[in-house]
């Protein structure tokens, strides 16, 4: 089993408002061969939770236009490592220092990455 093309478009659309908003090291992994809630998890991080917010926001901003709200957000309020769960993705906003501590991408890296920029290089 793979990604959905919905999850597809909604994981591009959240990388690229990710990248605007400077997020670093955004990466996707289609997790759908390995669990049932979701089809993708998406990982950033930013160096401070005002950053990591700001992320988020524009995250939550990008996926509304394309018709997906959050059905689940957690660490909102501290600012550290948001969790926004759309169903059919999981988008992961992690300060730097709790993503080197949790290292989310070497738990799942057994699961195959997903291509984030376009042919012409740009997300």
């Amino acid at each position: 089993m793979t990604a959905t093309d919905r999850a597809l478009e909604l994981t591009r659309a959240a990388a690229a408002a990710a990248t605007d908003k400077l997020a670093n090291q955004v990466i996707a992994f289609d997790v759908s061969d390995q669990l049932v809630i979701t089809d993708v998890f998406v990982i950033c991080s930013a160096g401070n939770d005002r950053q990591v917010r700001a992320i988020v926001d524009a995250v939550e901003e990008r996926l509304l236009v394309l018709g997906a709200k959050p059905v689940r957000r957690e660490g909102q309020r501290e600012g550290r490592w948001v969790l926004l769960d759309f169903a059919d993705i999981v988008v992961h906003v992690q300060h730097e220092q709790e993503r080197a501590y949790y290292a989310l991408e070497r738990l799942w890296s057994d699961c195959p990455a997903i291509t984030l920029a376009g042919p012409d290089g740009q997300q």
